[in-house]
């Protein structure tokens, strides 16, 4: 790994376009949330200082997306929202735009190549993540994590999922064991992270299901059910998210 450079947009611009070449682990659905199809390129182009690339050689092999935002603004009491990754996007865009000092670093997103998967370099990203924030004179990273497990129990209730945990303390969820062992604590549940809403022709477009009986519709790669409502053609999917808080003196556990 010893070719593997790591740096934010800032500091090397150039790898910005590949940034969107890298395939989605996600669902075909998961990139229809209107929040996140507006903010991504906001990222790229302003807060850049706080966007990751991973390269090797001339390939993107990982990134990193965060955000700095004024969690302790007036009106918002230092609480993490129940609305997660898209109310803390919008609160991170509002903030740059009014010029309010932002107190807080959220993670967004850490994506690594599918043909690198096991090497440690997610780990890495957020370490770079972690160590850019406290060197911007931030005490804390939080971040609204979508537990890569839970796919599989999609009628599990998160707020139970979440806080299962093995025999040496730490979570049973891959992605939540990874922000714990780095020193981060789980700090609540975001029930009402990510909304996307379609008429049921897109969703069979993004799902390749039928979705023609009304109800609760298990969609592969959903966390929870997608709620489908054939009779006013449409289905809302609406993701929970875990918050998970990283305090930037606290040392990583192994």
């Amino acid at each position: 790994m010893t070719g593997i450079v790591i740096t934010t947009l800032d500091q090397r611009p150039e790898p910005a376009e590949r940034l969107w070449d890298m395939k989605s682990p996600w669902p075909a659905f998961a990139s229809h949330d209107p929040v996140s199809s507006l903010l991504y390129p906001w990222m790229v182009t302003e807060p850049a200082e706080y966007v990751f690339v991973a390269t090797d050689g001339d390939a993107v092999i990982a990134r990193a997306f965060s955000v700095p935002f004024a969690l302790h603004a007036d009106g918002r009491g230092g609480e993490l929202p129940a609305r997660g990754w898209d109310q803390v996007l919008m609160w991170a865009f509002a903030d740059r735009r009014a010029g309010i000092r932002p107190d807080t670093v959220s993670a967004i997103e850490i994506r690594v190549t599918r043909d690198r998967h096991g090497e440690g370099l997610s780990g890495r990203m957020l370490a770079a993540t972690r160590d850019d924030a406290r060197a911007h004179g931030f005490a804390e990273v939080v971040a609204p994590v979508r537990p890569n497990g839970k796919p599989a129990e999609p009628d599990t209730p998160m707020g139970e999922y979440a806080y299962r945990t093995r025999e040496d303390g730490l979570p049973v969820d891959p992605w939540l064991r990874v922000r714990v062992r780095a020193g981060a604590v789980i700090d609540s549940v975001a029930p009402l992270s990510m909304t996307i809403s379609g008429s049921l022709g897109q969703w069979r477009t993004w799902t390749g299901l039928p979705l023609d009986a009304p109800g609760p519709v298990r969609v592969p790669g959903a966390l929870v059910p997608v709620h489908c409502e054939p009779e006013h053609d449409h289905a809302v999917y609406v993701e929970p998210n875990v918050w998970v808080r990283h305090p930037l003196d606290r040392p990583a556990r192994r």
